[in-house]
């Protein structure tokens, strides 16, 4: 075989996996509503009881785990090594700033809004964002968080990668899904290893990309008791970033499924669809929650599926929207809305808003860990992952 016919073989086997996975992507708004709703009536062909779903939600999970390569991942076993500063008491709950290890040299960063009172188990939340420069810094996030927190729970509102203080590595990288997914399940590994917390109540929100990590979380790890992903869950949209849909967890060789499935893996304990007019969320009444309904009729568990649409509204994790998690977490962790304070609907005020420099774990450059890894190669390599 002649030199160059030799690198001709040589590239197609090599890209041959690279081709593969990107065949098998489902990215943005990858089918029509009209395309979705046929999806949705052929997927809802393939079981008919309880058992046929659950053969399907099993292909559905290793999809998701397999597609993200997730089971390469080292097994998360403690070693948080949290770094804890500037606590603050504030108007009926602590404010910190944090830091966990996710695995050695790549770290989560965030803060921890938690109630006053240390003498009994709380409550857990987890509060991803979506794509907004500073997210986690903005009034939106520390509004819902405080919220929680003199509601009674422990909430660890965390950053995207290559948001906020997640700044090691940029956010459109090759394993973006996959790292802010193991990001996901330290973070729910860390509050569940607090004294202060009980694990028996736990809950995950957040808004578009946010929800994106809200219900790939729930589906894949049960320990997450209450879920309520935000303008997100959709027939005909996957996502439009890597963060959601640039690794092959919707489709694979032997299977096919989409965000709505996804969602309804968290079946039967407590979901919350929140919707809108204005995006891809537009026909969730229609489409996507009698869907999720039919799931959860399988488990005599309609009451515990739930969809606030808000067909005035649009894309964002606003007041309205907060007003709906506010109240289906309180029921479903059993938290004291009590203790907020209420005229015809929630008031927010008594949170105050803290600056960028007052909510950062690591002040400047200088403080931040000496091991940090910032190279998606070198990342990719010391985790031994195969693209």
């Amino acid at each position: 075989m002649n030199p160059c016919k030799k690198f001709l073989l040589f590239f197609f086997l090599a890209a041959a996996p690279l081709f593969a996975q990107e065949n098998m992507l489902c990215v943005g708004h990858y089918w029509t509503e009209d395309e979705a709703n046929l999806k949705m009536k052929e997927f809802a062909s393939t079981w008919h009881d309880k058992a046929s779903w659950e053969k399907r939600a099993a292909m559905i999970k290793q999809g998701i785990i397999k597609g993200m390569q997730l089971d390469k991942m080292p097994k998360s076993d403690g070693n948080f090594n949290p770094v804890i500063r500037n606590s603050r008491e504030m108007d009926g709950y602590i404010v910190e700033n944090i830091a966990i290890e996710s695995f050695p040299g790549f770290y989560v960063t965030g803060n921890l809004y938690r109630p006053i009172d240390e003498s009994k188990k709380h409550p857990a939340m987890l509060c991803p964002h979506g794509h907004l420069k500073d997210k986690r810094f903005t009034d939106f996030m520390q509004w819902r968080s405080a919220v929680f927190a003199r509601m009674g729970a422990v909430v660890f509102a965390y950053d995207m990668i290559g948001y906020g203080e997640s700044q090691q590595i940029e956010h459109k990288n090759p394993i973006a899904l996959l790292l802010q997914t193991y990001n996901s399940l330290r973070v729910l590994d860390y509050l569940l290893s607090r004294p202060d917390v009980d694990g028996s109540r736990v809950g995950m929100t957040g808004g578009s990309g946010g929800g994106t990590q809200t219900f790939i979380l729930s589906a894949i790890d049960e320990r997450i008791t209450a879920s309520a992903p935000v303008v997100q869950v959709s027939a005909h949209f996957f996502g439009g970033c890597v963060c959601e849909s640039g690794m092959p967890v919707h489709k694979s060789a032997s299977h096919q499924t989409n965000n709505v499935e996804i969602a309804a893996l968290c079946a039967p304990r407590p979901l919350l669809m929140i919707s809108n007019g204005a995006d891809w969320t537009r026909n969730t009444p229609r489409v996507e929650y009698p869907y999720v309904q039919k799931v959860y009729a399988l488990y005599d568990a309609e009451h515990r599926a739930e969809n606030v649409h808000l067909p005035a509204e649009k894309h964002d994790y606003a007041y309205s929207k907060r007003t709906a998690a506010y109240n289906f977490f309180a029921h479903n962790l059993r938290l004291r809305s009590r203790n907020i304070p209420y005229d015809d609907g929630y008031i927010e005020d008594f949170v105050k808003i803290l600056s960028k420099e007052e909510l950062r774990v690591f002040p400047d450059d200088a403080a931040r860990p000496a091991n940090e890894l910032t190279d998606v190669g070198e990342i990719i390599k010391y985790l031994k992952l195969k693209l």
